[in-house]
């Protein structure tokens, strides 16, 4: 059985809802997702001039009735469960960008990885290795060098 989207298509989509949960979607989200497309290699054979597409088409279903319960159907469907976790992992990544992980955003993780059936503990340890993937430097005047 195939599915509507594929796996590649999943992962961007799980990184599209991060970024767009807070409603404000940030060019260092953007940025950072293209980014994540160009290096990992589970996106390798993913056609990178469709990742725009991919994320406006992500996008026009979640501004449609119940689009987040379709958003997490298709990834669902097209994930193979070794995948949850990487789905899990550049959700995370996604949130931590910017620094902030707004209400929105937390919930979205929450919803990931319910519906993807993340451990609690595993979800913590991908949480926590986002945090320190993206963690800021010190003001100077903290830095003794």
């Amino acid at each position: 059985m195939s599915s509507t989207i594929s796996y590649q298509t999943a992962l961007i989509y799980a990184m599209a809802v991060a970024a767009l949960a807070d409603r404000k979607l940030m060019d260092s989200e953007l940025i950072n997702i293209s980014e994540i497309v160009h290096i990992l290699p589970i996106f390798k054979d993913f056609d990178r001039k469709n990742l725009a597409r991919t994320v406006g088409d992500c996008a026009e279903i979640l501004d449609q009735e119940d689009g987040l319960a379709a958003v997490v159907g298709l990834i669902k469907e097209a994930l193979p469960e070794k995948l949850h976790e990487t789905a899990y992992a550049l959700a995370c990544d996604i949130v931590s960008v910017d620094g902030i992980a707004e209400q929105e955003e937390l919930v979205w993780l929450k919803i990931l990885r319910a519906e993807l059936n993340i451990s609690r503990l595993h979800a913590a340890a991908i949480e926590r290795g986002s945090r320190a993937r993206y963690m800021r430097p010190p003001k100077e005047e903290n830095l003794n060098l």
